[in-house]
């Protein structure tokens, strides 16, 4: 079958009597290598599945012959998706010509129907091999799929976290601005600020979620959103109370949370591989007039911030000092004004255009196999 020191994705099969259908877990696939052959496939990509990011690939030796010329594949988001056809109509007892299954080959009981369940009256596969749903449910139940159980589930507890926190935030935002208008921008901070304060300091917990593999992405950029909006709340507005009174506030949180409030549902829906497609779009169309929006707030909380700042001396080293070191805390904050502010924009609105070409673009299948 593989080589031993080769990693195997969790690849899940099903068949009818004219198809065999394979799936592949395999997420951000690059360069992925076919062979498919009449009785054989042969695949290895570079993409993030079971452990991390890494190469994977594998070798089947299946039971029949296939049609090359009529199979197809195609690389999604999260998989790699085989219709590979039987040169016979049949229905194959097994997949593989050795009676030896690997372990990460697994049966997708969604897909596994005869064509005659097509028809008004359905037909069950454990009628033709009993027992054999309880065999597979009982190795689905095996250490890696736990694994990737309680994984889903964390995910979804930390994404319903901050859905809440941030529908709390806009809620008490909005209810306080109809009821006062303006004059609640004053209080924003505090009728919300605690919550915000919990909100973000949970969100550092991204940046290590590419770095444990429970999530696909760039750390670097996590780093950047993430470190980037830490600094803007808990330094230069918890830093500063007078900063915190100012209308600014209201719009910068409001900017927040309209796009936490598109984010994180669709990444609970991502978990359980649900899309919706308006969400989709709106996930990857919404930045496009609030990050502008965003980066343009935090730099006048910035501006607003220098001459408090200038004034307390907090955050800065004055000489003398036993290390014999000075930092001046404003110059800090006019040279990233004047040297990174637009660079760091630039970088972030390119990221999010690539992110948006990649999960917007056209999908389609491929016929050719190297």
């Amino acid at each position: 079958m593989e080589e031993e020191t080769q990693l195997s994705p969790f690849v899940y099969w099903a068949q009818t009597d004219a198809t065999v259908t394979l799936r592949i877990e395999l997420r951000n696939v690059q360069a992925p290598s076919v062979n498919l052959q009449d009785q054989s496939l042969i695949f290895s990509a570079v993409g993030h599945g079971a452990q991390g990011e890494n190469k994977y690939g594998f070798n089947l030796k299946l039971l029949r012959t296939i049609d090359t010329e009529k199979s197809r594949y195609r690389v999604l988001d999260r998989s790699v998706e085989f219709s590979l056809i039987k040169t016979e109509v049949e229905f194959w007892p097994r997949l593989l010509e050795d009676t030896k299954k690997p372990a990460w080959l697994k049966i997708d009981f969604d897909k596994w129907t005869h064509e005659e369940d097509l028809s008004d009256e359905a037909r069950d596969i454990t009628d033709d091999y009993p027992g054999l749903y309880e065999q597979m449910q009982a190795e689905e139940m095996g250490w890696p799929a736990k694994k990737e159980n309680l994984k889903k589930v964390y995910l979804m507890l930390y994404n319903l976290w901050q859905l809440v926190g941030f529908i709390y935030v806009m809620s008490v935002m909005s209810t306080r601005y109809l009821r006062d208008g303006p004059d609640s921008m004053e209080g924003t901070y505090e009728a919300v600020g605690w919550m915000m304060h919990l909100c973000l300091m949970t969100q550092f917990l991204e940046v290590l979620h590419p770095i444990v593999g429970y999530t696909k992405g760039s750390v670097f950029e996590a780093i950047v959103q993430i470190g980037g909006r830490g600094i803007i709340f808990f330094c230069l507005i918890e830093g500063e109370e007078r900063m915190q009174t100012k209308p600014v506030i209201f719009y910068l949180f409001l900017v927040w949370s309209l796009i936490e409030l598109v984010r994180y549902p669709y990444y609970i829906l991502k978990i359980y591989d649900v899309e919706l497609g308006f969400i989709t779009w709106l996930r990857y169309t919404i930045w496009i007039p609030l990050y502008p929006l965003g980066f343009i707030l935090e730099g006048v909380v910035i501006l607003r911030d220098i001459p408090y700042f200038d004034e307390t001396g907090k955050y800065s080293v004055a000489l003398p000092n036993k290390w014999n070191f000075a930092f001046h805390f404003p110059t800090l904050l006019r040279c990233y004004l004047l040297f990174f502010f637009f660079p760091a924009m630039y970088k972030m609105m390119n990221y999010m255009y690539h992110l948006r070409i990649k999960k917007l673009g056209p999908r389609s299948w491929k016929k050719k196999f190297a």
